[in-house]
Order: structure tokens, then sequence, then C-alpha cells
């Protein structure tokens, strides 16, 4: 029995996230069915990643088993042509080894988020970005995200309903830069807390506001709580961008 890996890009606004769900649109039930419609099998499709509603992949990576053979081109433009017209494309596709794992095989997951920095409101961009108004202080931003990397218990930065056994995670890089009228915070790690990136960038934006210092933020990590967390930000500028295996 064949094992597929894909690639997939995805807008993440019109589902309820990756995860199938009984009652709402998914990702992963708009695979599941595209792969059903053209090989005629009910696969379960897993994700390296479960992004939440409005969260955005350019890089999201998945595995399948197919009874039969398939040439991986044909793989590809079958699963595309039944996908439609969801914002959802397989960019790629190749047989993996048997015991190859979406999820638990991976060892690096890039995440980026996008802030519009400007006055104006959004237009074509709309629904893809985080658009705040005001002049933000990305070196300020970045040296703030520096308190952020390394091991550390990241409670603050975790979902209420976070269902991670630990608060602990090892953040690899968590930099932040400006990119015209964007701002650009790219993080990096084995896996993430339910909802760390969009905390952690939310607490940034503060400092890029000016009202957090450096300081803060790194008192709000060390406090433990989730009530030290800054807003939450929301979850239009982010994207899960690549999986290093």
């Amino acid at each position: 029995m064949p094992r597929y890996k894909i690639i997939v890009e995805y807008d993440g606004g019109p589902f309820s996230g990756w995860q199938w769900q009984d009652n709402a649109p998914s990702v992963q039930g708009a695979l599941i069915a595209a792969v059903q419609a053209f090989s005629g099998e009910r696969v379960q499709v897993q994700g390296a990643g479960r992004t939440d509603a409005g969260v955005h992949a350019l890089g999201q990576v998945a595995h399948f088993d197919l009874a039969s053979d398939r040439d991986v081109d044909t793989v590809r433009d079958a699963i595309n042509a039944h996908l439609r017209p969801h914002p959802v494309a397989v960019l790629s596709a190749e047989k993996v080894a048997a015991n190859f794992n979406a999820r638990r095989s991976a060892i690096r997951r890039h995440y980026l988020y996008r802030i519009a920095n400007r006055r104006p409101d959004l237009a074509i961009e709309r629904g893809r970005a985080w658009r705040v108004p005001r002049r933000l202080d990305e070196a300020a931003m970045h040296e703030a995200a520096q308190r952020l990397v390394g091991r550390h218990d990241f409670t603050t930065f975790r979902s209420t309903e976070c269902q991670a056994k630990s608060p602990e995670k090892t953040l690899d890089r968590l930099d932040v830069a400006r990119a015209g009228d964007e701002v650009h915070i790219t993080a990096v790690a084995r896996s993430f807390l339910h909802n760390q990136v969009r905390s952690m960038v939310g607490s940034l934006a503060l400092v890029g506001d000016r009202k957090w210092s450096v300081d803060d933020l790194g008192q709000a990590l060390a406090a433990r709580n989730r009530t030290a967390c800054g807003p939450v930000a929301p979850p239009d500028g982010l994207y899960l961008v690549k999986v290093d295996y």
C-alpha cells in the first residue's frame, strides 16, 4: 500500500481550520473528499500542523495511503481537479516510505506572521494580514522577541484550550523585520502550543506600539500566567510556510 506525501497551499478564510469536523468545512475534510472522488477510497489525510480557523498555509504537509500504485503527477492533478472551487491546491505529491508521518516525522515548523503596518484599509490583502495603522518599532519588537527564544515554559502564550501535555517548548527562532509597509514575524520550532504564535505576535505588537517595554515582555513570559499575555493577534496574518523533515 503506497504512501503519498503532499505539499498543500490554502487560504484558511473559508474554513474552520485544518481539522475535520462534522458540521463545519475544514481543509482536511476537503482533501479527504477530493482523494475519495478520484480514487474511490476513503482515506485519512494527516497533516503536519492543525492550523486554526482563518490561518493560511503556503507549505502544509500531509500524507495518506492508497490501495493501488499511482503516478504522483496524476495524484496531484486529480486531487486538485476535485478540490475546485475550494481555495486549496496540492503543489506536489511524492511517494514516501511507509514509516513517514507528516506530523510525527517533522523536525521543524516555520510560520510567518504578516502585519500590514499602514493607515489605509486593506483591499486586496484583507483576510490575509493584520492591519495595524500605527507605525510599529520593529527593532524593539525584534529585541523583545529574543527573550522568547530558547526553551521556556510558555504558559503565558498558550491557549486555555491547549491540549499539550506540557507548556514547555523550544523556540529556535523568532525574528521581526520590516518589508516596506509590512512587519514580518518569523517563528521556527519543532512544535508550538495552541495559539502560541498569535499570542506572541499580539504581545510583540504592544512592544512595537511602545505600550510595553522589552522587559515587560520578558516579565510576561516569566509570569507563566495566561492573564499576563497581550491580546491575541487575529488568524488572518498567520501562515504555515514549510515543514522540515
